[in-house]
């Protein structure tokens, strides 16, 4: 019976099998969609307890027997629902987890397929019990499951809760139970498994089957959805991150390709000589006069560099090592170099490329390194240009050295250092502080004008503003004036310049001269004593840029980075300083023929023709106009390059040959004080002007005013030093120049003009400028107040009226000076007594003695002329053809007339035809006669007597000194001895100095001879 019962059995599951194998494919994938849906709905309708009961072990599956309507879980619909319970696991996972808010997440990479559990090892079987073959079945490992996307239709793990069909809760439990219970027993336990169908609990689902598509649809929406808004920000997110890399990018490549500015520090001082000789150091030298001492920058060679002094230091071409080291005395920031090739006129010697060391003790050395390699610097390519080199970041020491690799032509080198002064306890020259609160800075063209603007807004009262013209680029040459009444010339109140920018890269004077117009208006303001004394007592004249256009070149350049010609020149290649007309040469010229001043004046000589219209600059004119419009007594040009005051004559007068001086000797036409002359000349000793001597003391009151001018000890810019320890020298012993500013003021005006040079650089760093004002204030104003030493006064007529253009001359001083417009003048005098002499035309010279004293302010010495005959004279002579008149006096005359009425019968027509012909024939013999006369004196140099002609009733003695022309005491042949000529072109009473009382009229008459 149980064999039968077990057949029966056995053929109803397989033809169960075979049924469920038929099933088509559609009902399979819905009821194992239906299956993994229901799976998590019964997971979460037991309240997490189906997670702590099911196991992720496979097990294997025993085919119930039972013949109920409810229908048994495959194998797959478990498998598929275990992996969609681990999916969801993952997918609850990550979004616990959630992306970071500031980043956007990453696009959804497909899902991939879902692993199939690994099979499970069989449970190891009872040893007295055998597993029955043909009751059990195993999960196949091969066999896989779509993916759960693929199935549903949906496109990612992110799977809401959706409402699902509840499972029995203990099915899972009652199948592992069932079949571990059937592995344990025998085939005869198998005949209980019928009975057991009753006591399964949910025979069919409680609720309506629900049709899942459209929520699949609004899930798979929803999350399309949410996938593009995240697809959104991350797309904004990338779009911020790429700007802002871009910015990055752009900021590193800027900072690649333009590194971060250096530290600007100012030069240490070898150009301007505050870094001394004992400061520099080198390797060697090539010769004598190249040494390290010659390695500043813009050192100037000498005119025979070879046996003097070099343009360069230049190293000894067969040494190994070179190098070049300064001395900073203390630690400091270094910040570059400048370097310079060698001045010279025939070779190009420069540095091409160098290194650089420091040091704190000359013993251990570190070269500048860039991050991979020691620093290797490009130098010059020219010998002229500097080159600067500013390092990356400041390098702290005391030494530094610069390492020469390669070079063109001899190793030759100039250089400055930059270097920033460290915080201490004790100012560095470079960290002089000014006492006065000035605007120190250099000032463009556009800066100086609103600097000036801004002067004459806070001191209108005292300060003008006007030009004096423009230059050849249409800039105009400003000027301020300084005085009580600004815009007009008062009676009795001297005139004095400042003038600078001559030569268009030497600053320091322009800066000098806005300095002082701001110390100016600011004292006045605050009732300074001496200012106001200084302002109130002189009309004082402040041109800043007399070469406008070549500063603005030199200022593009900047301080240190122009060489020692650069702005030198005007646009058109003019030497302003230089391009005056050369008057030396015609004074000297005159005075060697014994034309002064009786043809040839010796002040305020003219212009030659049509010298204006050749080769003047523009600027040179217009200084010119400015000098004459302007009764200037005093002035000085600040120029740079060397420091000392130079003074006229800046031009040395060319040696006379002896044949020419023998001639002039032989011929008569050079007196004694002529030949002296000649004599000291051809010695070398001739360049000095009348003034000699109160040039000297004006040069000295600025030189020695100033507060380093007099320390020569270490020679000058270039060399050694050539003023003999005094800061002064003429310019002609020393450099000497044709056609100077101060010559032709000297000559053609009434001024004294004197050269400052202010120091060795032209061009100094901003930071520098407080020192230079310390310098060089008190010379500023102690040389303005020389322009009230000597004497002053008017000069008029006897009626009060003020004498115009009237000549005022020194005894013992050759050369005279003018009055102005309004009758004053002043003449610088030293100390002393002399005798000045007033002369004006139409007038009759008048002669003082004026004292000059050492207080301060000039002596009054005013003079009063009265009106002489000579403008008659001059008429009469011109209607007569201009010749002599002989002068007989009244009472001599009168006698005369009454001797000829008795002796002689009336004249006729032909006697006085006859007469005016032997008349004239005397005229010429006796002039012929006195000038052999007049040579034999002068080659025996004694008295002689000169008997005169059968005309006259006396005989006069005519005598002849050495420095003074004859006097004769007869009033029939006194002009024979002052003309050798036949006629002249000058009052010959010029030379005749008359009592100082005012005269009369003349007491003679005239005839014609």
């Amino acid at each position: 019976m149980r064999a039968e019962v077990l057949v029966v059995w056995v053929g109803l599951g397989l033809c169960w099998a075979l049924v469920s194998a038929e099933e088509p494919v559609e009902k399979q994938q819905l009821s194992r969609v239906q299956a993994l849906v229901r799976e998590p709905r019964a997971l979460i309708g037991d309240g997490g307890r189906g997670d702590a009961e099911m196991s992720d072990e496979p097990a294997e599956v025993t085919v119930r027997e039972n013949t109920k309507a409810k229908k048994k879980k495959t194998p797959e619909e478990i498998e598929a629902a275990k992996a969609k319970k681990a999916a969801e696991k993952e997918a609850k996972a990550k979004k616990q987890k959630g992306p970071k808010p500031t980043k956007k997440p990453k696009p959804l990479k497909p899902t991939k397929k879902p692993k199939p559990p690994k099979p499970t090892k069989k449970p190891k079987a009872s040893k007295p019990t055998k597993k029955p073959k043909l009751t059990t079945t195993t999960v196949q490992p091969e066999i896989r499951l779509p993916p759960l996307e693929e199935e549903v239709g949906l496109e990612t793990i992110f799977q809401p809760a959706i409402p699902t069909e509840p499972v029995e809760p203990d099915l899972d439990k009652w199948v592992g139970r069932h079949n571990k219970k059937k592995e344990a027993t025998t085939t005869e336990a198998i005949m209980y498994i019928p009975e057991e169908r009753t006591t399964v609990p949910f025979v069919g689902p409680w609720y309506e089957e629900y049709d899942y598509t459209d929520l699949a649809e609004a899930v798979a929406k929803k999350q399309q959805e949410e996938e593009e808004r995240a697809r959104k920000e991350k797309a904004e997110k990338a779009e911020r991150q790429r700007k802002q890399w871009e910015e990055e990018e752009a900021e590193r490549l800027k900072q690649a390709a333009f590194p971060a500015q250096p530290k600007k520090c100012p030069p240490l001082g070898l150009e301007s000589h505050r870094v001394e000789d004992d400061q520099l150091l080198a390797s060697s030298q090539s010769h004598h006069g190249f040494a390290a001492q010659r390695g500043r920058l813009n050192m100037q060679s000498s005119e025979n560099e070879e046996d003097m002094y070099g343009g360069a230091w230049c190293a000894e071409p067969e040494e190994r090592e070179h190098w070049f080291q300064v001395d900073a005395r203390r630690e400091v920031e270094f910040s570059g170099v400048i370097t310079q090739g060698r001045n010279s006129e025939q070779l190009e010697d420069f540095v091409s490329s160098y290194f650089v060391a420091f040091s704190n003790d000359t013993r251990d050395w570190t070269v500048l390194h860039d991050g991979y390699a020691e620093w290797l610097f490009y130098g010059n390519v020219d010998k002229e240009t500097p080159v600067m080199t500013q390092f990356s970041a400041p390098v702290v020491a005391r030494y530094i050295r610069i390492l020469p690799q390669s070079w063109n032509g001899s190793l030759c080198l100039r250089a400055e250092v930059l270097a920033c002064q460290l915080p201490s306890s004790y100012h560095s020259e470079n960290e002089v502080n000014a006492s006065d609160d000035l605007d120190f800075r250099h000032h463009n063209y556009k800066e100086m004008r609103q600097m000036m603007k801004v002067i004459n807004e806070e001191c209108p009262n005292i300060t003008r503003i006007y030009n004096i013209g423009k230059s050849s680029q249409g800039l105009k040459m400003y000027a301020m004036e300084i005085s009580d009444n600004p815009g007009e010339h008062e009676t009795g109140e001297p005139e004095f310049r400042y003038t600078a920018g001559l030569h268009g890269n030497e600053a320091l004077g322009r800066e000098l001269l806005l300095l002082l117009m701001q110390f100016l208006c600011k004292e006045y303001k605050d009732k300074n004593p001496r200012v106001r004394r200084l302002v109130d007592g002189v009309r004082i004249h402040l041109v800043p840029s007399l070469n406008p256009d070549a500063y603005e070149l030199a200022y593009e350049m900047g301080s240190e980075m122009g060489n020692w010609a650069l702005g030198h020149w005007t646009e058109e290649g003019y030497d302003i300083f230089q391009n005056f007309p050369d008057l030396n040469s015609i004074l000297w010229g005159a005075e060697d023929r014994g034309w002064v001043p009786r043809i040839v004046p010796n002040h305020h000589i003219p212009l030659p023709e049509n010298f204006l219209g050749g080769s003047l600059a523009v600027e040179t004119k217009a200084i010119i106009s400015w000098m004459e419009r302007n009764p200037f007594v005093l002035g000085a040009n600040l120029q740079a390059g060397e420091k000392m005051v130079v003074y006229p004559f800046d031009m040395q007068r060319p040696p006379i040959s002896l044949t020419d001086s023998r001639r002039w000797r032989v011929n008569g036409e050079m007196n004694e004080e002529t030949w002296a002359r000649i004599q000291r000349q051809n010695e070398e000793a001739l360049r000095e002007t009348p003034d000699d001597a109160m040039f000297r003391w004006l040069a000295m009151s600025y030189a020695h005013s100033h507060l380093t001018m007099t320390e020569t000890y270490r020679g000058s810019c270039h060399g050694d030093d050539v003023t003999g320890g005094q800061g002064i020298i003429n310019r002609a012993s020393w450099k000497p120049v044709v056609g100077s500013m101060n010559d032709f003021s000297y000559l053609h005006t009434n001024c004294f003009e004197l050269s400052v040079f202010l120091g060795c650089d032209k061009f100094p760093h901003e930071s520098e400028l407080p020192l230079e004002w310390e310098n060089n204030r008190e010379a500023l104003l102690s040389f303005m107040e020389q322009v009230n030493r000597g004497i002053k006064g008017i000069v008029r007529d006897m009626e009060g009226n003020p004498l115009p253009n009237a000549t005022i001359s020194v005894e013992g001083i050759r050369h005279d000076v003018k009055t102005a417009a309004s009758g004053d003048y002043w003449r610088l005098l030293n100390p002393g007594e002399y005798k000045v002499t007033a002369k004006a035309d139409g007038h009759t010279p008048q002669t003082r003695l004026c004292m000059v004293g050492y207080d301060t302010g000039a002596t009054p010495c005013s003079f009063t002329l009265a009106k002489s005959n000579w403008d008659r004279i001059k008429e009469i002579m011109a209607r007569n053809g201009n010749r002599p008149i002989r002068l007989v006096t009244k009472t001599n005359r009168v006698k005369a007339t009454v001797s000829s009425t008795t002796a002689e019968p009336p004249i006729t027509g032909r006697e006085t035809q006859a007469n005016s012909q032997k008349a004239e024939r005397l005229r010429r013999l006796r002039l012929m006669r006195l000038r052999r006369l007049r040579e034999r004196k002068l080659r025996a140099k004694v008295t002689t007597t000169v008997p005169t002609t059968t005309t006259t009733t006396t005989t006069t003695t005519t005598t002849t000194t050495t420095t003074q022309p004859p006097k004769t005491k007869s009033t029939t042949i006194w002009y024979d001895s002052w003309f050798p000529v036949d006629s002249w072109t000058e009052n010959p009473f010029d030379t005749i100095f008359f009592d100082s009382a005012p005269t009369g009229e003349y007491n003679f008459e005239y005839t014609i001879d």
